[in-house]
């Protein structure tokens, strides 16, 4: 799939591994709708990357939210790719000092990582199964991102593993779901990256939790997530798969 020139949505796309790819999309030609919760960050990157960007502030786990963003993707032109990066994180224990997992905690999780991908998904999906193919039959390209705690969980969590585990487990179905249509389905799995979710800790347990990682020994930066991403689109053959991005790091169990 060729990127210049087409139109891509990105999920989470404000800021972290979203940000990322919406700014690398935009800089290689692409037409971007940057989907995101927070207004303030989407309206600041939107006008940063000019014409070729609108923000559309969307709720990845409301499906007026998500078909809002999709069809506000046609100021631009046909639907060409959807890069799934909203998420959330959260660490609880199945059973921890104050009693039981809080379900209430277990179920966001759940919803805004699995049901908000799967959510655009399906809605960018049925937009881009209408449109005319390219020249070799190709209609669009879908990204989610899982990550190595999908295989990897630690202690504490059981939520978000599971979030995980399930975009690593849809993708192939969903794949072979979507292949007579010509729309391609592909899960990153990142691993430590410096982003918001790590944002909060100090730099001594940031130069910490990078040390950890075989080779290169540091945090991920989010540019390499939208480099991968990138070569995803561009690479008709990457079809159905979880790639790791990771440094060979394997997660300890705390």
């Amino acid at each position: 799939m060729q990127i210049s020139g087409n139109t891509f949505l990105v999920s989470g796309g404000a800021s972290g591994l979203g940000g990322a790819t919406s700014r690398l999309l935009a800089a290689s030609g692409a037409f971007v709708v940057i989907a995101d919760i927070n207004k303030e960050k989407g309206d600041a990157l939107a006008k940063e990357l000019g014409l070729n960007a609108i923000f559309v502030e969307t709720n990845v786990t409301d499906e007026e939210s998500v078909q809002n963003a999709v069809a506000k993707t046609a100021l631009f032109g046909p639907l060409r790719g959807a890069i799934n990066c909203a998420g959330i994180g959260t660490g609880e224990k199945t059973v921890g000092k104050d009693g039981p997992h809080s379900l209430a905690s277990f179920k966001r999780v759940i919803e805004v990582n699995l049901i908000g991908t799967f959510n655009v998904i399906r809605l960018a999906a049925a937009q881009m199964s209408s449109q005319e193919p390219n020249a070799s039959g190709e209609r669009g390209v879908i990204i989610n991102t899982a990550s190595i705690a999908a295989f990897d969980g630690q202690i504490g969590q059981a939520a978000y593993s599971a979030s995980k585990g399930g975009i690593v487990g849809m993708t192939l179905p969903i794949a072979r779901d979507l292949a007579r249509t010509g729309i391609r389905v592909v899960t990153i799995a990142p691993g430590l990256f410096d982003t918001p979710l790590l944002a909060g800790l100090s730099e001594d347990v940031r130069k910490v939790l990078g040390s950890q990682v075989p080779f290169p020994p540091r945090l991920g930066d989010p540019a390499e997530y939208a480099a991968l991403a990138k070569h995803i689109i561009e690479n008709e053959m990457l079809n159905g798969e979880v790639i790791r991005l990771d440094g060979a790091l394997r997660m300890p169990p705390k």
